[in-house]
């Protein structure tokens, strides 16, 4: 079995949803995977000139000999009528290698995200399992025409696709408005990337209350700022790309510091007493699972998250505490200091909540 997959972010980037679709597929079937990395769908923005600057890695490094990475040239012009044409000059090359790689007698081609191309080899490849893995809501991340653009291509994908896979419960609503079949299937973890639970011992003094992730804006800085108010002998500790402004006069216990592998960031979130999700509520959360909730939870680490997307389904469950504002940050941190993981409890969230069991869990091949 081959796996054509049009993938939302580059191999290079940080392994994320995608990188363990296409792992636990060749581990699945022992199938080769051809990865298409995207290309602008949008017009170009004065921001993409900052991200320039940073340089992703992905876990591994190196392609594996059973995956192949293509790259499709086109005009950052796709949400004007006719760049799929324009852009079908660029493609054909592209196109026969996809056409000649699904040649088999079974093949799938699995989509993260929306485009014109994906939309071209969806029609091209009737024959192959098709799946959409919808992982986020794509049209809140554009304006104007491109977010209208984007729209139009998601719906008719959704709608042309044997299965639509949704990384969270707002993702399966809102696809569900057109067909009744959509699997939730969240987002997971790696517990081979992890290390072994050790538990922490209690020590007085200083704690560290640590994030690690993007800073971009969906980033809650009013409600950081007021945890280190709160917290003025506690370390609160920022790791990972910034792509927003930081607010001036930070109070002095905020650290902020680079992004870094994942290895590092395994050990970074090790000295975590309790890890943050401090991200605002808006269109952009709103149909996000976050990875680092998992993350936590499997090094033991109590969570505490402002209540967005997937999040708001979670109150109750062991060692996550939901904020509903500042007025609540102090008691959740106190209660959060509190609580100790047991490695019964941790191996049984690692199990349960694995890239393997989720995709697994599908039945999708």
């Amino acid at each position: 079995m081959r796996l054509v997959y049009l993938s939302p972010v580059p191999w290079s980037s940080f392994a994320q949803r995608p990188h363990k679709f296409v792992s636990w597929f060749h581990a699945r079937t022992g199938g080769e995977v051809l990865w298409v990395n995207p290309y602008p769908t949008r017009f170009p923005l004065i921001s993409d000139i900052q991200r320039l600057g940073f340089q992703a890695e992905s876990e591994s490094g190196v392609i594996p000999n059973w995956l192949s990475v293509v790259s499709p040239r086109a005009f950052p012009v796709e949400p004007l009528p006719g760049s799929g044409a324009l852009n079908a000059l660029l493609w054909s090359t592209l196109l026969r290698e996809v056409d000649e790689f699904a040649n088999s007698p079974e093949c799938m081609v699995t989509i993260g995200k929306p485009s014109v191309l994906a939309l071209t080899i969806l029609k091209r490849l009737k024959t192959c399992k098709s799946i959409y893995d919808a992982m986020d809501d794509f049209p809140s991340f554009y304006t104007g025409l491109s977010k209208f653009a984007m729209m139009r291509r998601e719906n008719q994908l959704a709608r042309n696709v044997g299965v639509v896979m949704a990384s969270s419960t707002a993702i399966q609503r809102h696809w569900n408005v057109i067909r009744t079949d959509v699997m939730l299937v969240r987002n997971g973890l790696d517990s081979n990337l992890l290390a072994d639970f050790v538990r922490k011992p209690l020590v007085e003094g200083k704690k560290v209350l640590g994030y690690l992730g993007t800073i971009a804006s969906w980033f809650d800085w009013n409600w950081v700022v007021e945890l280190a108010k709160l917290r003025p002998l506690d370390v609160v500790r920022l790791i990972g790309p910034m792509y927003s402004s930081v607010p001036p006069h930070l109070p002095k216990n905020i650290e902020i510091l680079p992004a870094c592998s994942h290895q590092e960031a395994v050990a970074a979130m090790k000295l975590f007493d309790v890890g943050l999700i401090p991200f605002v509520q808006n269109s952009l959360t709103a149909s996000v699972d976050p990875i680092k909730y998992y993350e936590y939870r499997a090094l033991g680490v109590p969570v505490i998250s402002t209540e967005f997307g997937e999040m708001k389904f979670r109150n109750g469950e062991e060692g996550t505490f939901l904020s509903q504002g500042l007025q609540d940050i102090s008691t959740l941190i106190k209660q959060a200091l509190n609580f100790k993981a047991t490695e019964k409890a941790i191996q049984q969230f690692r199990s349960c909540n694995s890239w393997e069991f989720r995709f697994s869990g599908a039945n999708i091949i």
